[in-house]
């Protein structure tokens, strides 16, 4: 049985109207939430088995300033659903990666961190209340 229950891809966008016009109406995918906020705006698109994030910029440095700090994040990152965050993390660790953030609860109720691949690739392994 796999720990991970699921994987998001998060893009961020300079032109965030143009891109979710693109992936919603050009490609078809269904909108499955819209957290917008002050801070900056994000919306989760149904990709099939998959989910894309889209945050504007302001997101992005919300985000990245809540879970690590400091921006550190690129276009894409990878935020994985795990069973256990601080268990996954660890692992990650221990398999290779560098340590960004370590396991915190966040404003939005999960515990994420933050891992970079040993490839450069930004992973967020995050746990939500609902995670088995």
């Amino acid at each position: 049985m796999s720990d991970v229950n699921e994987l998001r891809v998060v893009l961020t966008v300079s032109d965030f109207d143009e891109a979710l016009r693109f992936y919603r109406e050009s490609l078809g995918m269904t909108q499955l939430e819209d957290w917008s906020t002050e801070n900056g705006r994000v919306v989760l698109l149904d990709g099939g088995r998959g989910t894309l994030e889209l945050f504007d910029e302001a997101q992005a440095d919300y985000v990245d300033e809540e879970e690590v700090g400091r921006r550190v994040s690129g276009k894409v990152r990878l935020a994985i659903d795990v069973g256990n965050s601080d268990h996954m993390t660890q692992q990650a660790v221990d398999a290779g990666g560098s340590l960004e953030a370590v396991p915190a609860d966040t404003p939005w109720g999960d515990r994420n961190s933050r891992v970079r691949t040993p490839d450069g690739l930004q992973l967020t392994l995050f746990t939500t209340p609902e995670s088995p």
